[in-house]
C-alpha cells in the first residue's frame, strides 16, 4: 500500500522541526562562540569578524587538556567494567534459570527509579569512610552501581529475544553454557553492545554531579564537573562559555555519528522478525 502524500509530508514536517529544535542550539552556540570576547550576542547572527582563537582560549583557559585526560581514564574504568557485568547479568537473567532471578530482576527494576540526586549524601559518606574521596575512584564505582540496573535491563531484553532454537542447537553439539554465551549469543549481540556503551560513555563523559561533590581536585574530574568551574570563573563571559561547552560536546558527538547505525540497530531489534 503506497503512503498518500499527505501523510508523507505531514511526517516529513514533523522530522523537520525536531531536526530545527535539536540542531538550532547548536547553531547559535557556535555563532556565539565565534563573537567577539566579552561581547553578549543576541540570536543566532553570524559575526563580521569571527574569532576562531576563542575555542583556542576556552580550551588554555579551564585547562581541557587535563580534564579531558581525566574524562577517558573515568571512561575507561566505567563502561568496559559495566558493560561485560551488566551483559553477562542479562544473559543469566533471560536465559538460565537464575535461583531468585525475578526478585533480582525487581531490585534492580527498583534501582532505575532512584535519582541520583538522593543518592549523592549516602555516597558521601560511604565513599568518605572507604578513604577514597577525592580519588577518581570516588566517580568510577558509584557510576558503575548506578548504571548496571540499566545495562542489566537493557541486556535481558535483548536476550529475551534471542532464538531459542540457537541455543538448543548448541547444545545438541555438546556446548556448554559459556560457550553457548560466548560463541553464540555474544557475536549477536553486538549492536545491543555497542548502543549500551554508547549510551554509558555519554553517561560518564557528561555526569556533572558526583565530580562535584566527591572530587575536590578539578583535575580529576570529568569534563563536564569542570565546566562548572568554569561558568563559575567566566560567568558573564558567554562567549568563552560557549566555546568551551562545544568542546565537551564534541567527543559525544563524534562517537555517537560513529555508532549511530548500531544505535538504531539495536533500537530496532525486535521491532521486525
Amino acid at each position: 500500500m503506497r503512503t498518500p502524500a499527505a501523510q508523507r509530508a505531514a511526517r516529513t514536517a514533523i522530522l523537520l522541526a525536531l531536526m530545527l529544535f535539536a540542531v538550532l542550539p547548536l547553531v547559535s552556540m557556535f555563532t556565539t562562540a565565534l563573537a567577539a570576547p566579552g561581547s553578549s550576542p543576541q540570536g543566532i547572527s553570524w559575526p563580521a569578524h569571527p574569532h576562531w582563537h576563542n575555542f583556542r582560549d576556552a580550551w588554555s583557559a579551564a585547562n581541557f587538556l587535563a580534564l579531558f585526560r581525566s574524562s577517558a581514564l573515568i571512561v575507561l574504568g566505567v563502561v568496559p567494567a559495566t558493560v561485560a557485568m551488566a551483559t553477562a547479568a542479562g544473559y543469566a537473567l533471560a536465559q538460565l534459570k537464575v535461583p531468585g532471578g525475578k526478585a533480582i530482576y525487581a531490585v534492580l527494576l527498583v534501582g532505575l527509579t532512584l535519582p541520583v540526586e538522593a543518592l549523592i549524601t549516602p555516597l558521601y559518606y560511604n565513599i568518605q569512610s572507604m578513604g577514597l574521596l577525592g580519588t577518581r575512584s570516588a566517580i568510577v564505582l558509584p557510576l558503575i552501581g548506578l548504571l548496571m540496573p540499566f545495562g542489566v535491563f537493557w541486556m535481558r531484553a535483548h536476550f529475551l529475544g534471542a532464538e531459542t532454537a540457537l541455543t538448543e542447537a548448541a547444545k545438541i553439539d555438546g556446548a556448554g553454557t559459556w560457550q553457548t554465551f560466548r560463541r553464540i549469543h555474544l557475536p549477536l549481540a553486538t549492536p545491543a553492545l555497542s548502543a549500551l556503551s554508547v549510551l554509558f560513555f555519554l553517561a560518564t563523559w557528561n555526569q556533572y554531579l558526583l565530580p562535584l561533590v566527591l572530587v575536590d581536585d578539578p583535575a580529576k574530574r570529568t569534563v563536564a564537573g569542570g565546566l562548572g568551574a568554569f561558568q563559575g570563573q567566566y560567568g558573564t563571559d558567554t562567549v568563552l562559555l560557549c566555546a568551551g561547552s562545544l568542546l565537551i560536546i564534541l567527543p559525544s558527538l563524534v562517537i555517537f555519528l560513529f555508532f549511530q547505525r548500531n544505535f538504531v540497530k539495536a533500537l530496532l531489534q525486535g521491532a521486525v522478525k
